[in-house]
């Protein structure tokens, strides 16, 4: 579990997904992600399939899980 804590208030993520490939991709995963209360950035990266989230708390890995879900891609875990 790749999870700490940035600045005060701040946890950063970093999840594993499977299925992304290109600049769209990234922006659905990072759409569906940042909907979910408390996050406040993230940045997905195609090419390492890696996710990193900044969020005011940690995140319900299934809720993530959803997210990624909802934009057509697999959450393969946490980073």
């Amino acid at each position: 579990m790749t999870a700490h804590t940035d600045t005060p208030g701040s946890v950063t993520t970093v999840f594993k997904v499977s299925g992304m490939s290109c600049g769209h991709c990234e922006g659905a995963v990072s759409g569906e992600i940042s909907e979910l209360p408390g996050v406040s950035s993230v940045q997905a990266v195609a090419s390492s399939g890696e996710v990193t989230v900044v969020s005011t708390e940690p995140l319900d890995e299934e809720a993530v899980r959803a997210a990624v879900d909802e934009a057509g891609f697999e959450l393969v875990g946490r980073a």
